[in-house]
């Protein structure tokens, strides 16, 4: 078993690791097909073999041809570390720097298989968010932290690791781009071929910025959304006995079972894949499964009339859910589903995010490697299919949303009925859930914050939600609008409800959705926690690029935007420039994320407290940032929640200047 010291010393040739190739027992991800040409394969075969002396290069030019053949891609499966993969305490690691242990930490969180969607392949979530492109990378990218020094920068060009370069100790310790393509060749096929060859990688949201803490993240994005849908659509603050649909049970949509069932509500979660749905069983976050429909429908009918909360995994396609409601419906007269929405990685349809109902899922495994086209084809049929069941319940009295996984987008595509007559690009038959339900929140600056104790104490985690609940809970004593109150109660149940539930997976992580006063202040508190001796190391800072102001894309985050600005990426590309030099420990921008790659820009951060004066002067000043830039954007767009916002920030920071939007 290797060590971390080993793994810090670079990339191992000396005696190389044994290939053992792709090992057994766990998912993997989908082949590729990048249909490259000849000329291209070698090229790939040329770019993956630089990471390596000449004289090792004849020995692995062979089975990378192969790796590439075989799966599309040449992931380097002979350099997989022979390591326990997991978030290991910040001391473990032999760095010089905290921030440089901080990063080892999270990366190797992203890649543990708890965590991780197909380890071997290092994507961590949705499919194809990838962490690195490659093995070989993994190890150059440990080996340049374990010796970098608080005035150097490591500089990532799509998960390769371009250097360590001089800067000074204000500066990101940690630069990172992934997928940035120039926008007349950014399309799906010449970004396939460019993740073959080597020198484009996909990295999701929270994938190849290392700051994924596993599905707690979307649990409680899942558990907001739900409870604010069941306010909007239900007018019902309580959700017992309302009936939840939907599907995916893979890396963020593994989320859904539990959130039902901490919302309240009955939730039947659909998902092809035997392997996904077993993780979840067995880690508790799903209650029952079954491959039985009529069992399916009758626990749903018990469970309903009981109003007993209930997270129901059906091992099957979502399409034949869908349609046995339609079934039911017709033949009884009875709306058995309240609520409905997707989960599938929708983003990605013809590589394995989709699979069509015309087929089993092996089978449709062996179709998408054999003949992408055929597959292609299938899944537009089986997205029409999806669309029309629910189209016939929503008639009836069923809401649906969009859940930002591109999956109206694709079903258009598909020649599907979701248009809404009279609307603009963004808008479809059925609202995202930004349109109806977070785009409000996000105005009100609020979004996704999140912090990973590293030391590895789940202590540690119970003193930080302690101080965040305090913290809540005084700024509500003090005084807050009532919308405001209502995300801030909705907080603090979350937080009661996680200890509860047992959300951790990989690293002692934590998420709530906060606004700037409230980030600023549990950052505050927290490092003065660490100064004080009451947590015993570091905390790392981050959050979702599904924010506030960290992702510019018409179909999700900025879907509610109405100006005519909803496909401009600025406020992304200012978010990672305004991070970097307000204080963060490193920050990433993405081509791609949530809905698909191509279709979106978006920016994130990490930020080490380490209980220093200087670590909290960094938390203000860029929280503080990373938070108005999006509400100020949102305002001037035209945004009621937004414009009383940023007044108020104003109010609070006479340094903070914003022309206002005259509205007619």
């Amino acid at each position: 078993m290797t060590s971390l010291k080993e793994i810090c010393r670079g990339l191992p040739l000396n005696p190389l690791p044994e290939n053992r190739g792709r090992r057994k027992g766990i998912p993997h991800a989908p082949v590729r097909t990048p249909n490259l040409t000849a000329q291209e394969k070698k090229l790939a075969l040329r770019n993956a073999l630089r990471y390596f002396p000449p004289e090792i290069q004849k020995k692995l030019v062979l089975e990378f041809a192969e790796e590439l053949r075989l799966y599309g891609h040449i992931y380097m499966y002979r350099f997989f570390p022979d390591i326990e993969m997991r978030a290991y305490p910040i001391k473990d690691y032999p760095c010089k720097t905290k921030s440089a242990a901080a990063i080892m930490l999270m990366i190797m969180n992203n890649l543990d298989p708890s965590v991780a969607q197909f380890p071997q392949e290092l994507v961590t979530y949705g499919g194809n968010g990838q962490v690195f492109s490659n093995w070989a990378q993994f190890w150059l990218v440990m080996q340049y932290l374990s010796e970098m020094t608080e005035e150097q920068t490591l500089v990532m060009y799509s998960g390769h690791p371009l250097g360590l370069f001089p800067s000074h100790r204000y500066a990101p310790r940690l630069i990172i781009t992934n997928g940035m393509v120039i926008p007349n060749y950014s399309t799906r096929d010449e970004y396939e071929k460019m993740f073959a060859l080597g020198v484009t990688m996909y990295g999701q949201m929270t994938a190849g910025s290392y700051c994924y803490i596993g599905p707690q993240g979307i649990v409680h994005g899942t558990v907001l959304t739900v409870l604010n849908a069941g306010r909007r659509y239900l007018k019902a603050e309580d959700l017992s006995g309302k009936v939840f649909v939907t599907s995916g049970l893979g890396g963020m949509s593994g989320a859904q079972a539990k959130a039902a069932v901490i919302a309240g509500c009955v939730g039947i979660i659909a998902e092809v894949d035997e392997a996904a749905l077993l993780k979840r069983y067995k880690q508790g976050w799903l209650m029952e499964i079954s491959n039985n429909l009529d069992h399916c429908i009758a626990r749903l009918r018990d469970a309903r009339k009981n109003k007993i909360a209930l997270s129901l995994g059906y091992h099957g396609n979502v399409v034949d859910l869908w349609e046995r409601l339609v079934y039911e419906l017709d033949t009884t007269g009875e709306l058995l589903v309240d609520l409905g929405s997707d989960q599938t990685s929708c983003h990605n349809p013809f590589s394995g995010g989709y699979y069509p109902v015309q087929l089993g899922f092996e089978e449709a495994k062996q179709l998408l490697s054999t003949n992408p086209g055929k597959f292609r084809t299938m899944v537009q049929e089986s997205l029409r299919r999806h669309v029309a069941a629910i189209n016939r319940l929503a008639d009836k009295g069923m809401f649906f949303w969009d859940y930002g996984n591109a999956f109206l987008l694709e079903a258009q595509r598909a020649g599907a009925d979701v248009e809404k007559k009279g609307g603009n690009k963004t808008e479809f038959r059925y609202p995202s859930y930004v349109q109806h339900i977070m785009g409000d929140i996000f105005s009100l600056g609020f979004g996704p914050f999140r912090w990973v104790c590293t030391s590895g104490d789940p202590q540690d985690l119970a003193t930080t939600d302690s101080i965040a609940m305090s913290v809540l809970e005084d700024s509500i004593r003090r005084g807050v609008s009532t919308s405001v109150k209502q995300q801030y109660h909705d907080n603090i149940r979350w937080i009661r409800e996680a200890g509860r539930h047992s959300l951790v997976v990989g690293s002692q992580a934590r998420i709530l959705y906060s606004d700037q006063r409230g980030r600023v202040s549990i950052a505050v508190a927290i490092n003065r926690a660490i100064s004080e001796g009451r947590i015993k190391a570091p905390v790392v800072l981050s959050r979702d690029h599904h924010d506030v102001s960290g992702t510019d894309s018409p179909y999700r985050e900025t879907s509610n935007i109405y100006d005519g600005s909803a496909f401009c990426a600025d406020m992304a590309v200012q978010n990672f420039v305004g991070d970097a030099f307000r204080g963060a420990t490193w920050v990433a921008l993405h081509n791609g994320g949530g809905v698909g790659w191509g279709e979106v820009i978006n920016g994130g951060f990490g930020l080490v407290l380490d209980g220093s004066t200087e670590a909290e002067e960094r938390a203000k000043m860029m929280l503080s940032w990373d938070v108005s830039n999006g509400v100020a954007r949102r305002c001037w767009s035209g945004n009621d929640y937004a414009y009383e916002t940023i007044c108020q920030a104003m109010k609070e920071n006479v340094m903070l200047k914003k022309h206002l939007k005259l509205l007619p």
